[in-house]
C-alpha cells in the first residue's frame, strides 16, 4: 500500500476517533454531569476527559503534520488535509482558550452550579460542526489519495 494512502487513511480514522469522542462526550457524560459534577470529577472518583482527549488529539495532529507532509505534492490531498488542519486548529484554539479551563474549574469545583454547567455543555456542543469538516475534510484525503472518485 502507498505510504500517502496508509498516512490519508490514519489521519482519518484518527479524525473520526476525536469525532465520535465529541459525540460520546456530549450524548452519554455532558446529559449527567451537569446535576452530578462529580461525574467528571477524577478526585472523587469520576472519569478523567484528559486520559482520552490529550491521546486522542496529540496522535491526531501528529499524524496529520506527517500526512500533509506526505500529501503536499498530491493536488487532491493537500487542499483536503489543509481544511482538516485548519477546522481542527480552530476547534483546539477555542478549546484551549474558552472550553479547557472551565472544564478544569468544574473538575476542581467543590459546588457547581448547575446553569452554568448546562451553558458549558451546550456552547461545547457548538465546537461539533468543527470536528465534522475535519473529518470529512480527512476523509476526503483519503479519497483523493485512493483515487476514488467521490462525484
Amino acid at each position: 500500500m502507498d505510504a500517502i494512502v496508509l498516512s490519508t487513511a490514519l489521519t482519518a480514522l484518527l479524525a473520526n476517533i476525536g469525532l465520535g469522542g465529541g459525540i460520546f462526550e456530549h450524548g452519554v457524560i455532558d446529559r449527567a454531569w451537569p446535576r452530578k459534577p462529580e461525574i467528571v470529577q477524577p478526585r472523587k472518583g469520576g472519569i478523567s476527559r484528559v486520559r482520552f482527549w490529550i491521546p486522542a488529539h496529540s496522535a491526531f495532529e501528529l499524524v496529520l503534520l506527517v500526512t500533509l507532509y506526505l500529501g503536499w505534492d498530491h493536488d487532491g490531498v493537500r487542499p483536503a488535509l489543509l481544511v482538516a488542519l485548519a477546522a481542527h486548529l480552530a476547534m483546539r484554539l477555542w478549546s484551549a482558550f474558552d472550553m479547557i479551563p472551565k472544564a478544569l474549574a468544574f473538575e476542581k469545583a467543590e459546588t457547581v452550579d448547575e446553569g452554568a454547567a448546562r451553558a458549558w455543555t451546550k456552547r461545547s456542543l457548538m465546537r461539533f460542526p468543527l470536528a465534522l469538516l475535519t473529518s470529512i475534510a480527512a476523509l476526503a484525503a483519503f479519497a483523493a489519495a485512493s483515487g476514488v472518485n467521490p462525484g
